[in-house]
């Protein structure tokens, strides 16, 4: 993506929750707030399958992928989605990839491995998180 097209185009973010975690307080607060930051940002809902947040970051053409799990399941989902997000073409080289929740930090090291840019936890401030994202998403190859 060029700087002249993120000055044009609104960052799209896809918020997701991945597996049976029913807890979504936190994905709508930093839904609210990259939305509140002037970003699109389209919420999924919960109870998600991998399939199915890779089908609707295809279909909403997104630039951030961000998953949220309170389950324990992250080392599980997060890469699951991931893959089922390269099937369709959406990597890490083109899209920004972000977790959240209740992740140890050995954890977080694996999913970075896997592919996320950032791992935001209990206690993040939104401002951070949006400041993050604006800043990654220039660098990614959208072309």
């Amino acid at each position: 993506m060029s700087d002249t097209a993120t000055m044009t185009e609104q960052i799209r973010v896809l918020v997701a929750k991945p597996g049976l975690d029913g807890h979504d307080r936190g994905a709508k607060i930093v839904a609210r707030a990259l939305r509140d930051a002037g970003m699109e940002v389209i919420y999924t809902g919960i109870r998600q399958t991998p399939d199915m947040i890779a089908e609707a970051a295809l279909q909403e053409d997104v630039h951030v992928v961000a998953l949220s799990v309170l389950s324990g399941a992250h080392l599980e989902l997060f890469p699951r989605v991931v893959e089922a997000c390269g099937q369709r073409g959406i990597t890490p080289e083109n899209t920004l990839f972000l977790g959240g929740g209740i992740i140890p930090d050995e954890d977080a090291d694996r999913l970075k491995e896997a592919g996320f840019s950032a791992i935001f936890g209990p206690g993040a401030h939104t401002g951070d998180i949006a400041e993050f994202v604006r800043a990654q998403v220039p660098e990614l190859d959208r072309s």
